[in-house]
């Protein structure tokens, strides 16, 4: 490690010095139990599956992660193959061992697997307490992962805390806190992610699609769009968990870890980022519970959370007391349940709040609701009068809408909050950049469509995207026009410059005609 990296590192106060006391709410701090501490890892035991591969949500940040080659001579010489098939027997073995307790993963993680986390972290992130930047940390990558692994396997690396930011949440009127980890941590997060999800997603179940090995976000809203089309609508369960990330239970996430994987050295390594504190305003603060949206390891430790609090009392004690169809789709904290029963559904409603309070989360009793969805009048189809209620899910609001033949289906559009908190970042974009050369401007703009294109563009919401790119047009003509006093651009001249500026159309990319056509694929 460079001296500069590790000068910089002093910028904080250190926040691993006492691993066994947490804050008691009052300022004080109370002991807890030793837990995991100083076991070492014996024999091999552990599999896993490749990184995530799913296109992002331009507004959430959900999605594919960044895979950049291996920089140094060192990569050329590390057998970094050999990191894939310790990874598929780790998983073959977890999966031929359901109920197997796992105590020596650590001693998989070694210098080519260090490279190999290295290369699966994002580069272009922002940077963390230290400010330490992704090309700084490669100037003498080889010494700095090297000593990133002794430190992390003698117990000697101190979790540094995590920047915290605020962004935009729901229509930007609020905002949601996300930690921004140092470059280097997130190397060591993601190594250890590498080694844990081989483990747990034998475990996970297939309705669980957030942030896991190549499942996206558009495969939960196609399984939840097919869910409700074979029961007719049915009755929806839209649930939302109060501040989940903010208020999970520390103690009880090591009570689930338990249950699967005691490796001491991975388990003190958890325990130090859960208690690593946060840095805001230059303030360093401890927190006693919940995980920093943002951090690598998070979405992980956050499904594990879930798969035991929601996805396995579903399955072994829910669905079996069904009198009818139950299917939930979840992805990370946001979940649906469509029952094709009325009573079903009032049932589980009764129960799912104490259920979450046992564990020590909460339903917003505002955002949580049971909904008749059932499937509007139409076509000989019996149903109800009135106006058919509407849900969000993922950023789509599902409605009941007219096939071409003119019968009842199942439609998504862009939620509009979503809408509007993108436009809204655009009018921003424009209004500080209108000045740039047009060229600069119009690629940056072509990347928002087209981005917007990879998430939103499902079949049936055209209308939406047309609508969006016609708005990105006009804040782009109204900005360009108080570039000077005269705001001499008409329409007329504004169009003659899109001809040679042009920006991309709108376009379907997840057709379900397609998948229908392709059902293989």
């Amino acid at each position: 490690m460079t001296k500069t990296l590790a000068r910089r590192r002093q910028r904080w106060p250190t926040s691993g010095a006492k691993h066994n006391q947490r804050e008691d709410g009052t300022g004080g701090r109370v002991n807890e139990p030793p837990g995991m501490d100083g076991r070492k890892s014996e024999r091999l035991i552990v599999p896993t599956n490749p990184g995530n591969q799913t296109l992002r949500d331009p507004e959430e940040g959900r999605g594919r992660q960044g895979m950049e080659p291996v920089e140094g001579k060192m990569a050329r010489t590390l057998d970094l193959g050999s990191v894939s098939t310790r990874l598929h027997r780790i998983a073959e073995l977890a999966r031929k061992a359901p109920d197997m307790v796992i105590v020596t993963l650590a001693h998989h993680i070694d210098v080519a697997w260090m490279y190999e986390a290295y290369r699966q972290t994002r580069k272009d992130g922002a940077t963390g307490a230290d400010e330490i930047t992704a090309a700084e940390y490669a100037e003498d990558l080889d010494a700095n992962l090297r000593s990133l692994l002794e430190r992390f396997k003698s117990g000697t690396y101190f979790a540094p805390p995590v920047r915290r930011v605020q962004i935009p949440k729901g229509d930007g009127s609020k905002t949601r806190p996300i930690g921004i980890p140092t470059f280097e941590d997130k190397v060591l997060q993601r190594a250890v992610l590498m080694v844990l999800e081989a483990v747990y997603e034998q475990d996970f179940y297939d309705f669980s699609y957030g942030f896991r090995p190549n499942l996206s976000a558009h495969q939960a809203l196609d399984s939840l769009w097919n869910r409700l089309t074979a029961v007719g609508g049915g009755w929806v369960l839209e649930a939302d968990i109060s501040s989940f990330f903010d208020v999970l239970d520390h103690k009880i996430l090591r009570s689930f870890l338990d249950q699967r994987v005691r490796d001491g050295v991975i388990r003190k390594m958890i325990d130090k980022w859960l208690k690593a504190g946060v840095l805001k305003d230059g303030e360093l603060r401890r927190i006693s519970g919940g995980t920093p949206q943002g951090g690598v390891i998070s979405p992980l430790l956050a499904n594990i959370y879930l798969h035991e609090v929601l996805d396995r009392w579903f399955v072994e004690q829910v669905q079996p007391r069904m009198r009818g169809p139950a299917h939930l789709i979840r992805y990370a904290d946001d979940f649906v349940i469509v029952f094709a029963d009325e009573s079903d559904a009032r049932r589980v409603m009764a129960v799912l709040s104490k259920r979450f309070g046992k564990y020590g989360l909460a339903l917003h009793p505002e955002k949580t609701r049971l909904i008749d969805y059932r499937r509007p009048p139409g076509s000989g189809k019996r149903g109800r009068g009135g106006k058919p209620p509407t849900f969000d899910f993922l950023g789509f609001t599902h409605y009941w809408g007219r096939s071409r033949k003119g019968n009842p289906i199942v439609k998504r559009k862009t939620a509009r909050g979503r809408f509007a908190r993108s436009l809204k970042r655009v009018a921003l974009w424009c209004k500080r950049n209108r000045h740039k050369p047009l060229a600069d401007q119009q690629g940056y703009l072509s990347a928002v469509l087209l981005g917007h294109y990879s998430y939103y563009g499902l079949t049936g919401n055209g209308r939406t995207l047309d609508e969006f790119r016609h708005q990105l047009v006009r804040l782009w003509r109204y900005w360009l026009r108080r570039r000077s006093q005269r705001r001499s651009l008409t329409w007329a001249r504004f169009n003659r410059l899109l001809e040679r500026f042009p920006l991309p159309p709108p376009r379907v990319v997840h057709s379900i005609y397609r998948h229908a056509a392709k059902p293989c694929a």
